[in-house]
């Protein structure tokens, strides 16, 4: 056999896998189509395997070639990940730690979190994605986060889960409304007032549990819109849209047109969770999960 197999092969068979079309594997791998088709066919060749079908225009997995796809997507990743870890090392860095965060963990606990990283582990880098609670456990088993923010209640057996702060939820309404903090009642109150709600996109769990909170008043809400960002709600509240419910936490805000009700008279609570992965190899994250069992 004239050549060896190489670190490109199994690169291009993933690019090949995950879109299941050459020509556009091809053009992400900015190569030409010819050519990553030989690098697949030598791939197969070495292996003495068939990873693809291949059907006229169609591309489609062999079992091995699933099976293949599946290992080394995760493989692959930390192997990158230990690369990039040499990198820093060489530059003076002790590491890099990746955060996935739902917004509101960005109120309070993730700037204390880091100002103690950055204070005690002045050499770990860092970097911040905003992802709903879905994809940050997705991402976490993939190793493309180290550490995530989430309101869920169930995770994954191979995802450890720390809960950082458990809070009340509060009423979100038009400045000018007629009722406030002072002559407030009971939820009751806005059975026929449209409510802005955060997407069951967002969080299932979540959801659920705002919907318990109606329940117990014992009414169905008129839910005029759904969405998965904070200040969406705001900005149509504030315009006159409805009224919504969110978790105290978000309450810090710079909108001067809301105002808000703290639902503490009630049983219903939602909880921010810090979870990562128990296979994650990165060096570093034991730092900031020490740093986390301290909130």
């Amino acid at each position: 056999m004239g050549y060896q197999l190489e670190y490109r092969h199994l690169k291009y068979f993933i690019a090949v896998a995950e879109d299941l079309h050459y020509r556009k594997a091809a053009e992400k791998l900015f190569i030409s189509q010819p050519g990553l088709s030989k690098q697949v066919k030598q791939l197969e060749s070495h292996l003495g395997v068939q990873l693809f079908e291949r059907h006229n225009r169609r591309v489609a997995l062999t079992k091995a070639g699933e099976y293949l796809k599946q290992e080394l997507t995760k493989n692959l990743k930390s192997l990158d990940n230990i690369l990039n870890h040499a990198k820093l090392i060489s530059t003076g860095k002790d590491g890099n730690l990746k955060f996935g965060y739902v917004g509101s963990a960005m109120q309070d606990i993730i700037p204390s979190l880091l100002v103690r990283l950055n204070q005690q582990y002045p050499n770990i880098s860092f970097s911040l994605k905003e992802m709903d609670n879905h994809n940050q456990i997705k991402s976490l088993l993939s190793n493309d986060i180290d550490i995530g923010f989430v309101r869920v209640e169930k995770v994954p057996k191979s995802i450890e889960r720390k809960t950082v702060l458990k809070e009340s939820f509060c009423l979100v309404l038009p400045k000018g409304h007629k009722k406030n903090a002072y002559n407030f009642k009971s939820l009751t109150e806005f059975q026929n007032e449209p409510f802005i709600l955060f997407d069951s996109k967002y969080s299932v769990s979540y959801y659920e549990k705002v919907m318990e909170i109606f329940a117990q008043f014992k009414f169905t809400p008129i839910i005029s819109h759904n969405t998965i960002h904070a200040e969406s709600i705001y900005k149509l509240v504030e315009n006159g849209f409805g009224i919504s419910i969110v978790p105290k936490s978000l309450t810090k805000t710079n909108y001067t047109g809301i105002q808000f009700i703290e639902l503490n008279r009630i049983p219903q609570r939602t909880t921010l969770s810090a979870v990562w992965s128990k296979e994650n190899r990165n060096p570093v994250i034991q730092n900031a999960i020490n740093l986390l069992h301290t909130f």
